[in-house]
């Protein structure tokens, strides 16, 4: 059986697609999709009236401003391999989903706009990527656009990642003179037509009769010169170096005109790993165990409104799942049995009969099921790495219409379930905190909770600027702490204590004074 477990591992790619808003990260996962089978036509995001609704972007506030602000998970097949793909939020305001959905995947796609290199949330990702030696391919896009140097981009890539890069292809001409790319591992060059089209390539060597008659002569002329620079100047392409996360391989394109996508999907294929080893206490686990272990990387309430439904996505780490078995639940100890898990394709769904490592299923539960939670057929293993975040802006709920008090108090804990915001129950004081790492989230959490639960609320700064979680080893130093401190206190979610400062000089007063506590800015979920 294991050598089944592990053959089926082997012909998995679970990835993310990270970059800045507005790099055309929307854009290119259709185009995977729609190349991997799994739609029929891409709903561009700035097409018209009801084709502007991308097929990966579900949310209303989503499809109004065209951008993803959830994580989706789409499975499709391509040559013979199964590819799950996880659409993060593009918006720095959602780091801590990213984060989140960065545990499940293991590699990732960097996609980087031709004309502004690198931006502050494609530095930010990428830092995410590092702290887990993610692997990632680079995809330089909108070449079909006026935009910079081509050398000039793979040094940024370069110096501000601290990442080898390996340009896999070389762009022949750029915005208005775009002929297409010169494939330096292949030898084929692929033509650009300005119509949507993945491009055929056409075998012809570098110094070869046939590649003169492929691109007009002052561009056959650069392609020779930075082709020639470009070998020398670049290492040439190591899988281990780029599966430990030191190298990128990098492609270019136009993911509008679908132009690179083929040969971004292939080195996929080629050159991601397969499912690793997944870091856990007390045993890391491998793939090919035959025991069913997983974990919960992100719950989401409401996918369908009119079902008030909750779906737990979880990550497949070992052994053969199949419907209907039933998984304990590692903290709480108790078990439940599975009997319709999803394999997702954005919006539409098909019950999973089986599942193997790498993919990720939706396990719908009614709250039992949170962010971080461990399922195995018995082990006590528990997967590490999924950790909830200090906010940066804390915010009193103000409720319009008192005799909704329930209600709202319901709507909080979903959404604070599916880590999209955190809420906080002060000691003292009966209205609720919520916590976020961005602005828009505060946006989201409003429309959210007017859209899906019909309740109206504001929100009023709180007089705090950042929170803290509290442990100790000392339970005196702890229970004079709490006693003397409940007008800075508050419960998180799991009714674990939560120091509000006021200021950054009463955070690192109230350290100095209690040398027995630990405030910390993570906490593991």
């Amino acid at each position: 059986m294991s050598s089944e477990i592990a053959k089926q591992a082997e012909a998995r790619r679970t990835f993310a697609i990270i970059s800045h808003p507005d790099a055309g990260k929307t854009t290119l996962t259709e185009k995977l999709l729609l190349l991997g089978g799994a739609i029929r036509m891409a709903g561009q995001v700035k097409a018209k009236g009801e084709n502007r609704r991308a097929h990966s972007d579900w949310m209303k506030i989503e499809q109004a401003r065209g951008i993803s602000v959830t994580t989706s998970v789409m499975t499709f097949e391509y040559e013979g391999a199964t590819f799950n793909l996880l659409d993060t939020p593009g918006h720095e305001d959602f780091s801590e989903d990213t984060y989140r959905t960065l545990t499940a995947v293991d590699s990732a796609i960097m996609v980087i706009d031709a004309a502004k290199g690198i931006e502050a949330q494609t530095r930010k990702l990428f830092e995410v990527c590092r702290l887990r030696d993610i692997p990632i391919i680079t995809f330089v896009n909108k070449m079909d656009r006026e935009g910079r140097e081509v050398f000039e981009i793979l040094d940024e890539v370069a110096e501000a990642l601290a990442l080898d890069t390996v340009p896999m292809v070389w762009p022949v001409g750029g915005g208005g003179t775009f002929k297409g790319c010169y494939d330096l591992v292949r030898e084929e060059m692929i033509p650009f037509t300005g119509e949507d089209s993945y491009g055929t390539p056409v075998k012809a060597e570098l110094l070869g009769d046939e590649l003169p008659n492929l691109i007009p002569g002052d561009l056959y002329d650069t392609l020779l010169e930075e082709a020639d620079l470009a070998m020398d100047a670049y290492p040439d392409f190591d899988l281990e170096s780029y599966r430990e996360g030191h190298l990128t391989p990098v492609y270019f394109g136009s993911a509008l005109k679908s132009f690179g996508v083929k040969q971004l999907l292939d080195a996929v294929l080629q050159f991601a790993p397969a499912p690793k080893a997944q870091p856990a206490e007390p045993r890391e686990v491998e793939p090919s165990d035959s025991k069913v272990s997983g974990f919960v990387f992100k719950v989401q309430a409401n996918m369908d409104p009119k079902h008030r439904d909750r779906i737990a996505f979880m990550r497949i780490c070992s052994g053969k799942f199949k419907r209907g078995m039933k998984l304990h639940q590692i903290g709480t100890g108790k078990s439940m049995s599975i009997h319709n898990p999803i394999m997702f394709f954005a919006q539409n769904r098909e019950l999973a009969e089986e599942a193997w490592p790498g993919d990720i299923i939706g396990i719908p539960n009614h709250g039992t099921l949170r962010v971080g939670d461990s399922m195995t057929e018995g082990e006590n293993i528990r997967f590490s790495g999924i950790p909830s975040f200090a906010p940066e802006i804390l915010q009193r709920v103000r409720l319009d219409d008192p005799l909704k008090a329930k209600h709202l108090s319901k709507a909080l804990e979903s959404l604070a379930e599916e880590g999209v915001t955190q809420v906080f129950r002060p000691v003292i004081g009966a209205s609720y905190i919520v916590g976020v790492v961005g602005q828009l989230q505060l946006e989201v959490l409003l429309s959210r909770i007017e859209q899906e639960y019909g309740i109206n609320v504001g929100f009023e700064p709180a007089p705090f600027v950042t929170a803290r979680w509290v442990t100790s080893d000392d339970a005196a130093a702890m229970k004079h702490f709490l006693d003397r401190n409940k007008g800075s206190l508050a419960d998180d979610r799991d009714g674990c204590p939560v120091y509000m400062a006021r200021n950054h000089w009463d955070m690192g007063r109230i350290q100095e004074d209690n040398p027995k506590l630990n405030f910390t800015a993570t906490r593991e979920r």
